[in-house]
């Protein structure tokens, strides 16, 4: 969220300092996300394997699901930091 500027003569912009904790924080959150999302994924197949008896299908099923959604979560946190670091110099 953009905050608006109280003074004409004050920049648009956020400190360096705001904008390089945002970065740290962003990538901190992307990460897990991206990390805990295999063993979710994979934990869900295995709980369905057990549920339903179609053991390893849906355990490798999961694995790859959960795979997919780590790639697409650093893919998407690249292109965000990639964002927010293009305002730096």
């Amino acid at each position: 969220m953009r905050r608006v500027p109280t003074d004409q003569n004050e920049p648009d912009e956020e400190p360096s300092d705001a904008r390089k904790g945002r970065r740290k924080g962003l990538a901190y959150q992307g990460a897990s996300e991206a990390v805990f999302a295999i063993p979710v994924a994979t934990g869900i197949g295995y709980w369905l394997d057990g549920r339903f008896g179609t053991s390893p299908y849906l355990l490798i099923l999961g694995a790859a699901l959960g795979f997919a959604a780590f790639v697409t979560r650093l893919l998407r946190l690249g292109k965000q930091l990639q964002a927010l670091g293009d305002g730096d110099d």
